[in-house]
């Protein structure tokens, strides 16, 4: 080679040159792999997280909602009662708010001139003031003609319960209220008012606000299309589906518009009118309510992340690159090796809310359990053993029939809370139809068994007792054996858990009568809770304590036994969930 040759005409130097330009390629197409799986994978997240986020808001709503409709179910027989007694109207609305702390206030509405010395228009109202007392109103005058007032009407023809339209209240609630009607009979079994609770929907505006981290935005609609939460307090009650529809140019937009009135569930990608796209995932909201929800992710928020990281790899790829010739050019013999520097991946999406408070309102907490009865004294309480689990209670009455049941999710923590909030949702619903303990666990177990991957099971006793008569009839799945007056139940049947097979039977069992028996439902968090020695509570303890309890009502018992497992446990950590409830029909 000739000494004054051109450096690049150097077999070992183009060598090197070649090098450099394949690692530049191969950084460049490593660089644009990467980024596509990482913009894939968040997408992915951010699909799970809209379905995970939708489904424990509806949760949480169809829990309040539901909460509302059991508390006006329940105080019927009471109201029809006390319209034949009119000074008494008033402390049984004021009594029925302060039981029910989600409920701002409620009235009941009479047919014209039923009491003739109150008038044409007698609705006596009870609200629930901001200092915590409770005042009392006649809001109906000419002015306030509630005979004409949709609610009203349909108060009075409907066979059950209904939800009405969201609307601000400027005479009793003072705000945005929905309200739950219930036709009220006389003893002739004739329709002579409207009992209405209202329900103030301002909860919903903090729990549809804009999420920072992910900068998503989640409303909310009525059965009609009007907005009833969301971030922008202007909009609400002042906004409709149609004026969205108005205002956007985006077709798709009237489809998902229209998909929301239905009470479908989907997502769609919509732009608004500047270009921006959007991810679009709405369902329904479960119940009676008629609401459908929503939450966007704007892309050029998801993405932002990944955006600036992606450009800092560029930069930094140049700069090697850059070095990389400086340092052939100066040492044409050798080559430092260039530290590749290798770019963070930045995690979109945040880690699910703590669910402890989600999962604990799910479950009755409030005692006494039906404070408007003296035949039932019921106490329960659910200790997870992390700050979620997978046990479950629940109780309401029907009819003068009590539903009630004690289950235990295999496994712990989220998947097991998740699964727990899935079979309590559907317990309540299908318990509501009226059906017996078998076809109750029926039902649940062939929805628990469809696409259940993951193999997941509950164990659950089912009862249902007839508050008139005492008889109880019920249905072991795959639980421990209650202990009712200090002895473990003799039961022919077992069952299988719920969500393994979904084909198999079930087969019940039943008692003439309970009342004055003290029954108690627990899960295997109580008899197998161990010490620091790994030694269990044990069967034989469990029956001596309940033995000694029979002169003990249910919160006493609840209490007992926790306590009494605390010292077994002498300061270990819980190995399993423990979910306790007692029941004594008092004759």
């Amino acid at each position: 080679m000739k000494k004054n040759g051109k450096w690049w005409r150097s077999l070992h130097t183009r060598s090197n040159l070649a090098m450099l330009i394949i690692a530049a390629v191969m950084i460049q197409v490593s660089g644009a792999v990467q980024f596509f799986f990482a913009r894939n994978g968040i997408r992915k997240e951010v699909d799970v997280r809209a379905q995970s986020e939708m489904k424990m808001k509806s949760l949480e709503i169809q829990q309040i909602l539901s909460g509302v409709e059991i508390a006006v179910d329940n105080i019927n027989s009471i109201l029809m009662r006390t319209i034949e007694h009119p000074e008494n109207i008033y402390p049984v609305l004021e009594e029925f708010v302060k039981c029910n702390p989600n409920i701002q206030g409620c009235a009941l509405a009479f047919e014209p001139n039923f009491f003739p010395d109150k008038g044409y228009w007698y609705e006596p109202y009870v609200l629930r003031g901001a200092d915590g007392t409770f005042n009392h109103m006649q809001i109906a005058d000419s002015s306030h003609d509630y005979h004409n007032m949709s609610w009203y009407k349909e108060g009075l023809v409907s066979e059950s319960g209904r939800w009405t339209e969201p609307y601000i209240d400027n005479e009793g609630a003072q705000g945005v209220i929905c309200t739950y009607t219930f036709p009220v009979k006389n003893s002739e079994g004739e329709v002579v008012a409207v009992f209405g609770a209202d329900l103030s929907l301002n909860w919903l505006t903090d729990e549809f606000a804009s999420d920072e981290d992910t900068k998503s935005y989640s409303f909310i609609v009525s059965r009609e299309g009007r907005i009833i939460a969301c971030p922008d307090k202007s909009m609400i009650m002042n906004y409709t589906l149609d004026d969205a529809s108005a205002e956007y140019q985006d077709t798709t937009i009237n489809a998902v518009n229209r998909a929301l009135l239905a009470g479908d569930s989907g997502k769609a990608e919509v732009k608004d009118n500047n270009g921006e796209l959007a991810y679009m995932y709405y369902s329904p909201v479960e119940g009676q309510s008629g609401w459908s929800m929503a939450i966007l992710f704007p892309d050029r928020e998801i993405y932002k992340g990944l955006r600036t990281v992606a450009l800092r790899l560029v930069i930094l790829m140049l700069l090697g690159l850059a070095l990389m010739v400086y340092i052939m050019w100066r040492t044409v013999n050798g080559f430092k090796r260039l530290e590749v520097v290798s770019a963070e991946k930045e995690r979109i999406g945040s880690e699910l809310r703590i669910a402890s408070e989600i999962q604990m309102s799910m479950v009755p907490r409030l005692f006494p359990a039906f404070p408007h009865r003296n035949d039932i004294d019921l106490h329960a309480s659910i200790s997870p053993a992390k700050e979620v689990g997978g046990d479950l209670y629940d109780y309401f009455i029907q009819n003068d029939v009590l539903y009630f049941c004690v289950g235990d999710v295999s496994g712990k923590g989220v998947p097991a809370s998740l699964f727990m909030a899935v079979t309590r949702n559907l317990f309540r619903i299908v318990a509501q139809q009226g059906l017996s303990p078998v076809e109750i666990a029926t039902q649940i177990n062939k929805i628990l068994s469809k696409d259940n991957d993951q193999g997941m099971f509950v164990t659950m006793f089912i009862g249902k007792v007839d508050l008139n008569t005492g008889h109880l009839d019920y249905c072991n799945c795959g639980h421990n054996a209650p202990i009712i007056d200090g002895q473990f139940l003799k039961m022919q049947y077992y069952n299988q858990p719920l969500g393994l097979w979904e084909d198999d039977p079930f087969d019940g069992e039943s008692i003439d009568n309970i009342k004055g028996k003290q029954l108690l439902l627990y899960t295997d968090g109580l008899n197998e809770s161990e010490n620091p020695n790994k030694e269990q509570l044990g069967n034989e303890r469990l029956i001596e304590l309940m033995q000694n309890a029979q002169d003990m009502d249910a919160h006493q018992v609840i209490d007992m036994l926790a306590t009494t497992v605390e010292k077994h446990r002498a300061g270990a950590d819980p190995n399993d969930d423990m979910t306790l409830l007692c029941l004594r029909i008092i004759s």
